[in-house]
């Protein structure tokens, strides 16, 4: 897996001379490259995980501007998916266990390193956070469509309540519903049902950006929920859903037509609210026009 390609590694380490012994250590790797990025304190660490491409972090946990746990925490924070190998002058049973079962992948003291074993901590951490990766990608992700699963909406629609609280800026929830669900798999069989699920996601997708959170609640239920701005009213959302819910149905040579019920609704920082409790009402609003439609019919 590493043979070939270079490992980028933030290590954040106030000593100068532990620094230069961790380099002369990664030098003597046979297999893999190192390229090694030292900084001297967590200010300095975070603010090259915010702007550079990191594939594992060597920490010290106690440096001029931070000391355990926070230190730690705020590399985990800021970039969970880093694998972060914690160094410590400290042969501390406890403190190691908390460190792991706070999120590090493995905590290995100075004094007891050699090339062997900083070398394969390193890959195995990469190794085993690349495995947690791709887990949490399956259990918040529906198999079918491929976008977030309710369990993945629901978490990550609570990071987006956060930020739109910490931004002072409202969120859009839409809650929509596959017309005729039923009969399309009543007619033509539950593989063409699963085939007009398929396309109601990608229709999503189409209509909204990548940063909205986009997911399959169940069954033929589905919600995003996005950042509010400027350009983002309910007309405007809801005209450029149905252009690309004609495009879709135009392109597709099949009998019936792709449609949508939808609800939707909206969060004001200064009148705050859960998410369970927008999602209800977004779903009386997709029911009441799901209603309408049936009067409606001929």
């Amino acid at each position: 897996m590493f043979n070939g390609r270079v490992i980028r590694v933030l290590l954040i380490e106030d000593s100068p001379g532990y620094a230069r012994l961790i380099q002369e250590t990664l030098k003597d790797a046979e297999s893999v490259n190192f390229d090694l990025v030292h900084v001297g304190s967590l200010s300095d660490g975070l603010s090259h995980l915010n702007n550079k491409s990191t594939d594992v972090v060597l920490l010290d946990l106690n440096l001029p501007d931070s000391s355990w746990p926070g230190t730690l925490l705020d590399v985990l924070a800021k970039a969970p998916d880093v694998p972060v190998v914690v160094l410590t002058g400290f042969d501390n049973a406890e403190m190691a266990v908390k460190a792991v079962q706070s999120g590090a992948q493995d905590y290995l003291v100075k004094g007891q390193i050699d090339t062997n074993l900083l070398i394969r901590t390193i890959r195995y951490s990469i190794e085993r956070q690349r495995m947690k990766m791709e887990l949490r990608a399956m259990s918040l992700t529906d198999d079918l469509t491929g976008i977030y699963n309710r369990r993945g909406f629901m978490t990550l629609a609570q990071q987006q309540l956060k930020m739109a609280n910490r931004m002072r800026v409202g969120l859009l929830l839409l809650f929509a519903d596959l017309d005729g669900m039923k009969s399309i798999n009543d007619t033509f069989g539950h593989l063409e049902g699963d085939r007009a699920l398929a396309d109601t996601a990608e229709v999503l997708k189409e209509t909204f950006r990548e940063s909205d959170v986009i997911a399959r609640m169940g069954g033929d239920e589905f919600a995003v929920i996005a950042l509010e701005e400027s350009e983002f009213s309910d007309e405007v959302i809801i005209s450029r859903l149905q252009e690309n819910l004609a495009a879709c149905n135009a392109g597709k040579n099949r009998p019936y037509a792709l449609s949508l019920s939808i609800g939707i609704t909206h969060y004001r920082p200064e009148d705050p609210c859960n998410i369970d409790e927008l999602l209800e009402k977004a779903d009386k609003l997709m029911y009441e026009q799901k209603r309408m439609k049936k009067q409606n019919r001929p």
